[in-house]
């Protein structure tokens, strides 16, 4: 029921598509008429990227991608044994950056726009991770990403260690309260029912189907429709969670249906969430609202 893992190919091109965006920002039709000026013209430069805080490296896979929309002067270097996904401490060299100064010095900035949100994005997933390490509660994203930068932001989830929700309005259903408006709460059951009826129909088949529950009454309907892979249990209080857990498995639907708990739910409140046993946890913060990451560019 889980989502397939994000395609590489597809991150890189629209890595690269965003990079040539940040070139043409940049750039325009003068190209940077600062570093022109300096003296002597284009000599060498040493340069290395290096961690001012603690994190999670994300954006190793995809820096080439940022650096080819400048040119091909410029070379990344990582340091043995620093990898997407791996935590760092600050004053972390990450990798060594070489190549004439003025290519340098005009892809700085957008090379570390990239690490410094993907970096962001990991390290404020991880710690979500490990408030909830020893349930059974996974971390998911959202749909609450910069337009454009979707796949990076998921994947920058990835390395943080959480778990990626459906990529867009294609690839899943999620049906919620306002695809339901105006529906008797006596028929939920019945109109979601009609709505996988003609989903039946879809090709390729959906990734998952997840109905939204505003109430303990709504989670129990949703219980008795075949094909629901996922509950999300939406601003449900922490008593309510555990019993739409308790009722879920009382049905004999452990294993089949999982829950989802989301609404507001920071790293204060992630842990209790996660001990009422739903299996995975939605936090739009960890992309909607992250800091950047201080890293920095630094001669040697």
């Amino acid at each position: 029921m889980e989502n397939p893992a994000i395609d590489t190919d597809a991150l890189l091109l629209r890595t690269r598509h965003l990079a040539d965006l940040a070139y043409a920002e940049d750039m325009a039709e003068r190209g940077d008429i600062t570093s022109a000026l300096m003296l002597p013209e284009n000599g060498p430069a040493e340069d290395q990227l290096v961690a001012r805080q603690p994190g999670i490296l994300a954006g190793r896979l995809i820096a080439g991608q940022v650096l080819s929309a400048y040119g091909d002067e410029v070379q990344l270097d990582w340091i043995a044994g620093v990898d997407d996904g791996q935590s760092f401490t600050a004053g972390t060299v990450l990798a060594a950056v070489s190549g004439p100064v003025n290519s340098v010095l005009s892809v700085e900035r957008v090379l570390l726009n990239f690490l410094q949100r993907l970096c962001g994005v990991a390290t404020a997933t991880h710690k979500y991770v490990e408030a909830v390490a020893g349930t059974c509660a996974k971390i998911c994203d959202t749909r609450k990403t910069l337009p454009g930068w979707r796949l990076l932001d998921k994947y920058a989830v990835h390395c943080g260690g959480g778990c990626n929700h459906r990529m867009g309005l294609f690839d899943a259903i999620l049906i919620k309260d306002n695809h339901l408006s105006g529906v008797p709460s006596q028929r939920l059951a019945s109109a979601v029912f009609a709505m996988l009826n003609r989903a039946a129909a879809l090709q390729p088949p959906p990734e998952f189907v997840e109905i939204e529950a505003d109430t303990l009454e709504q989670a129990e309907q949703l219980f008795s429709v075949v094909g629901v892979d996922y509950v999300l249990l939406d601003n449900f209080s922490l008593e309510d969670l555990r019993r739409a857990v308790e009722l879920r498995d009382s049905l004999g639907l452990k294993g089949k249906v999982a829950l989802e708990a989301s609404g507001g739910i920071t790293l204060d409140t992630v842990r209790p969430v996660a001990e009422t046993g739903v299996e995975r946890i939605s936090v739009g913060a960890i992309t909607h609202s992250v800091p950047a990451l201080d890293l920095s560019l630094d001669a040697k």
